[in-house]
Parts: C-alpha cells; structure tokens; sequence
C-alpha cells in the first residue's frame, strides 16, 4: 500500500480499503494489532464501525477546536496591553491550525472535509459544552486558557496513545502547543488573583461560573455513556470519561486551592482510601441540552461560525478552480 506523507505523520492520498462483510479471523487479527500497540493506518483493513467511532470522536475534536477559537477571537480587541493581544491571536490561530490538523486526520478515514463543515455549520454534528457558554470578563478568557485547556490537554495526551496512527500523531503536536496555552492562561490567572481587589473578585467570579461547564466537559459519567465499551475495546479511548475527569480533578484541585480560589462545590472531598475526588454531579441535563443545541450562545457561535464559512466560500472556489488543470493533467 503506498501512500505520501503529510506534515502530521498522516497520508495526503490514501487508497481506503472497500468495506467488505467482517470476517471472525479479520477482526481477531485486528484486534491482536491492537493488543500488541500497533498503530492502525489508513490503508489497513478495520471494521466499519471502528471507521465509524473515529471519524465521530475526530470530527467532534476538530469542530471543538475551531468553535474554541471564536470566544477567545473576539477578545482580541478587548485585551489588555499590546503583549496580551498578540498572546491571544497566536492562541487564536493555534487553535484553528489544531482544527486543520484534525479534519485531515478525519479525511484520512474517507469523509471530505466540506461534508463535516457542512454538518458544523447546520447544526448537524456535536463539539464541546464548554464552548457554547459566554466570556464575559477578561477573566473568564485566563479560566479557558488555564482550565479548559488543561482540561483539554489530559484528554488529548490519554487520546495520542490510541490506536489509530493520524489520529495519535496530530495529537502529539496539538498537546505540545497547547502547553504554551495552558502557561499563558495560568499567567493572566496569577495576575488577577493577585490584582487589585476588583481583580481578584472578578478571577472568583469567572472561576465560579466555569467550574460546573468544565466539570462536564469530559462528557457523561461512565454509566451514561453509551460508547464506552467499543472505544475502550479498540483502544480509540484509552481512559474512560470518569477516569479522565478524576485525573484532571487530581492534577488542578491542589493548584486551584493554593491560589486561594474558592470552588462552587461544598461536597468536593478527597478519598484517600480510592484515591479518588468525591465530588457533586453537575447538571447532566443541561448538559444534554448544550450538547442538542440548546445552550446559552450555541446559535449565536453557530450563526457566527456560518458567516466565517460563507465568507471564505471565494477562496475555496479559487483553489478548486486551481487545482482543475493539475488535475486534467
């Protein structure tokens, strides 16, 4: 199977293997690769629904990671000092440039890029919670690159270490940049905590008001979630949502409570005994209802995300007309 490579470790033309009825030996043999720590590639033989579940948690990554740009992308103008705003346009264009990375990872499976926009834009496919919550302070922008980006960081280091190769490899460039975000944000956090006294109040209050968002951003509890099983049998999820969240709450409770941020939890308590963080469930329904379209600014992020693709329709209509003659050639 030849294939060129991309930047990102993946293929740029890949010949995708014809969907054929799963045989027991092909899904033993591929399930033995997988036990071994074998990358999967996207000229190798896997069952459809292993196509399915990737291009799924892909695309929703992907998706997350352009629609994560828009909050942060129109505090721009907004933040304080030329050094602030230059940290968050490069943030910005991170994240976008994240985005690109993953959709090439999802085209390597056979979906084209212009069907997961399409699907984006109308509302037909899903991306984080958290990014359909509003930043109203300068202070919320410090909790999403600290928090949600540390967040996104346990997540997307468990994730590189799946199965599938373009997958893990654009991860593995993704999680070292958002390192930079994660210092950045825990910067402006520092410096509002300690601030001015309407500094600090507004750092509480921004604090306050993501925790229950940021305790649902690693999805469902376990018991809820109905693609734990495959994903966690392919290797495709490597940690579960409740073993993630625990990690998280491990590595930032103590960090969280040395700044002296007073957290919106009066049962969160440590269990020495499991090891593990008690905590209050947050709103699972609301949760649902984000996810569904439901949540405080999912139009206005969608409708300004619509805008943005329609916009640029020239340019991708230039670059079709380009690559016309090469084609015919």
């Amino acid at each position: 199977m030849s294939s060129s490579e991309n930047s990102a470790g993946g293929t740029t033309t890949p010949r995708l293997v014809a969907e054929e009825e799963t045989s027991p030996g092909q899904l033993a043999a591929f399930e033995e690769r997988i036990a071994r720590g074998e990358k999967i590639e996207p000229g190798d033989w896997m069952p459809a629904l292993y196509r399915k579940q990737l291009i799924r948690l892909i695309q929703q990554h992907a998706n997350s990671e352009l629609m994560g740009a828009l909050p942060e992308g129109q505090w721009i103008p907004y933040a304080p000092g030329f050094r602030r705003k230059m940290a968050l346009i490069a943030k910005v264009q991170d994240e976008v440039g994240h985005a690109q990375l993953l959709y090439r990872a999802a085209e390597t499976l056979g979906k084209p890029r212009h069907e997961m926009m399409t699907e984006l834009v109308n509302g037909e496919s899903k991306y984080s919670n958290v990014f359909n919550y509003p930043c109203e302070t300068w202070a919320d922008i410090a909790m999403v690159g600290w928090l949600i980006d540390g967040a996104a960081i346990v997540n997307q280091t468990i994730m590189q270490t799946g199965s599938y190769g373009p997958y893990s490899r654009a991860l593995q460039r993704i999680t070292y940049e958002e390192a930079f975000h994660l210092k950045q944000g825990y910067d402006l956090v520092v410096t509002l905590h300690t601030g001015t006294p309407a500094q600090r109040a507004m750092c509480q209050e921004a604090f306050s008001r993501w925790w229950w968002p940021l305790m649902m951003f690693f999805g469902p509890p376990d018991r809820a979630s109905v693609h734990t099983d495959i994903l966690q049998r392919w290797a495709l999820k490597p940690k579960t949502n409740d073993e993630q969240r625990q990690i998280f709450l491990r590595k930032f409770v103590p960090k969280i409570q040395e700044l002296g941020l007073e957290i919106p939890d009066e049962d969160l308590r440590w269990d020495e005994d499991s090891g593990t963080w008690h905590f209050t469930q947050p709103d699972w329904d609301e949760f649902k209802r984000v996810i569904r379209g439901g949540g405080p600014l999912n139009a206005e992020r969608l409708a300004l995300r619509r805008l943005l693709y329609e916009q640029g329709s020239w340019l991708r209509t230039a670059l079709e007309q380009a690559e016309q003659p090469r084609a015919a050639a």
